[in-house]
């Protein structure tokens, strides 16, 4: 059973297939720019079917939890040390294993979840021009009652640590304009803004890992 290694402050374990509901679970209720998107989509397994499902199931290597207590992720820190060889992972083998459950938008027709949908049936959004030094890139998500305490801090050096034993120089983020408080959250665990045009009102962050030898541009 794990337990906090003082108060507020939670360990870090890598993830375990029966983490995966806990996972759907945190994803969506701080899938709203950290807030609870709970009922706010058609597709309620949609969100995690996009930014965290793909990653457990293609590169669980990668995957990390924040246990609580009980042993149950209230946090979670995911991604690929390879971001164009993940695109080619989701569409060969994701999207044949989940497509079914998801309509693809059909052009000029209004649906509920249009962008989402959208997203889920073209992982080559995540190829941007210009994040050549930060090939790995993540998504890091906590549950409001077990943020600050260094959790996220040490989430995010957990995933730095990994990606480099794998061989990437760098990683990036992308965090929309709105979500204030996660700009806040990279700058203080060492990202910094990369000076490229993002897909929509968002920011790319990048930060080295210790195999990398250039900074942001």
């Amino acid at each position: 059973m794990a337990k906090a290694t003082h108060e507020g402050q939670l360990p870090v374990r890598p993830y375990r297939d029966s983490d995966l509901e806990a996972i759907y679970d945190i994803c969506v209720r701080t899938g709203d720019n950290g807030g609870d998107a709970t009922g706010k989509f058609g597709f309620p397994r949609l969100l995690a079917d996009i930014f965290a499902a793909p990653y457990v199931y293609l590169e669980p290597s990668l995957a990390f939890v924040l246990p609580d207590a009980a042993d149950r992720p209230v946090g979670y820190v995911l991604g690929t040390a390879n971001t164009a060889g993940f695109v080619r992972a989701y569409r060969e083998k994701w999207l044949p294993l989940m497509a079914s459950s998801y309509p693809v938008p059909a052009p000029g027709v209004p649906v509920r979840d249009d962008w989402l949908l959208e997203a889920f049936h073209r992982p080559e959004r995540m190829l941007i021009t210009g994040v050549y030094d930060f090939p790995a890139h993540l998504h890091i998500d906590i549950l409001p009652s077990h943020q600050g305490g260094g959790n996220g801090r040490r989430l995010i050096e957990t995933f730095m640590a990994a990606a480099a034993i794998a061989g990437a120089s760098g990683v990036h983020v992308t965090v929309a304009v709105a979500n204030a408080r996660a700009h806040g959250f990279y700058r203080r665990v060492g990202f910094e803004p990369l000076p490229i045009a993002g897909d929509g009102p968002v920011v790319n962050y990048g930060r080295l890992t210790q195999v990398g030898e250039k900074g942001p541009m």
